[in-house]
């Protein structure tokens, strides 16, 4: 009884996750046909000729482009940064015991801020002022941190609390490294490290998309292999976690490097993005449950259609204006967490 039980709450649950992929895909070509005559058909059109080989050639082939060359990398890439955002949100929380932590909590996003605004300000070669060399700084600089936090953390002992109040010091000291570096900064490249902290997807291609969704892909499947392990972590103690073979230092050592390699990826072309590493996991929980095998797939795509949303949300509220998605994500997140909270996720807090 309890087997078949169990069978059909996981038939449930796997048809959530199709159901959603399903629905990311549909929403994923509904926003790029936006505004075009032929709608969806236009999409799927311009994706035929491509591969046809007979692009150049077509009747609309300044619309094709623009359907292949702008929008979709930028779906894409919203879809991806979403997913690896989300996922390192919650294994984060997983490793840390604590609801309230997001990649972003270990400063993470700041030490790319100061990465990317040190090669704006003072980068003066061609590379350094290059897009290529801003995504560099960018990804050097989370690394760097994310150095400073384990080999901090090593001395005091891999423990959540340890890793935790590590990198809320990092996140206040990236700020400030930033803030020097904006005061330094004359008019014109303050207004690129503005725009740049903002987080946007207005600079996406599809080498973008390529690098990212190869660094999301290889990780997901690396912390997906780890779900027994995090649910015995984030529901017990480390001395539990010890008597059934479990090493919790080396397992945070593993889990937390591996997060951190997909929101350097993700930010270092993005931008600052914040929010979705802790409000998706927090939905997903309610809505899937604790078992890691579902919440860390599920809360990927709720991640994704948060992003998804909130780009499309922020190109066309105010057009021909586009609001950055890192402005949106967090007016849309705010209100959407504290009701999450009042409805029933404060169980997740305590």
């Amino acid at each position: 009884m309890l087997e078949q039980e169990y069978k059909a709450a996981n038939k449930k649950k796997y048809l959530l996750l199709l159901s959603t992929a399903v629905i990311i895909v549909v929403l994923g070509l509904f926003f790029t046909a936006i505004g075009m005559k032929q709608g969806v058909m236009q999409v799927l059109i311009a994706v035929k000729l491509y591969f046809a080989g007979t692009l150049e050639g077509s009747p609309d082939t300044n619309i094709n482009k623009i359907i292949l060359l702008l929008r979709l990398p930028r779906i894409a890439l919203a879809i991806l940064a979403g997913i690896g955002l989300a996922v390192a949100g919650v294994v984060m929380q997983s490793i840390t015991r604590n609801d309230l932590v997001s990649p972003f909590t270990l400063g993470i996003s700041s030490a790319a801020a100061f990465g990317a605004s040190l090669c704006i300000v003072f980068g003066n070669t061609l590379f350094f002022q290059s897009e290529a060399g801003i995504v560099t700084c960018a990804f050097i600089a989370c690394l760097l941190c994310v150095a400073v936090i384990y080999t901090v953390a090593q001395k005091l002992g891999i423990t959540p609390t340890a890793i935790v109040l590590v990198g809320i010091a990092l996140n206040y000291f990236f700020s400030a490294l930033t803030a020097t570096v904006e005061f330094f900064a004359k008019e014109h490249k303050l207004e690129d490290v503005v725009q740049w902290t903002f987080g946007t997807f207005n600079r996406a291609s599809w080498e973008h998309v390529a690098f990212t969704g190869g660094v999301v892909i290889v990780c997901f499947l690396l912390l997906q292999r780890y779900g027994l392990e995090l649910d015995v972590l984030a529901s017990n103690d480390d001395d539990m976690a010890k008597s059934l073979g479990i090493q919790p230092g080396r397992l945070r050592t593993k889990i937390g490097i591996t997060a951190v390699l997909i929101t350097a990826a993700i930010i270092s072309f993005t931008g600052v993005i914040g929010f979705v590493g802790l409000i998706a996991p927090h939905m997903a929980r309610i809505l899937i449950g604790n078992e890691h095998k579902f919440l860390i797939p599920f809360s990927g795509l709720l991640g994704a259609l948060l992003l998804l949303l909130a780009d499309t949300f922020g190109k066309y509220i105010l057009y021909p204006v586009s609001i950055p998605v890192g402005i949106v994500i967090s007016f849309l997140g705010v209100p959407l967490f504290i009701h999450l909270i009042l409805s029933g996720g404060k169980k997740g807090l305590e």
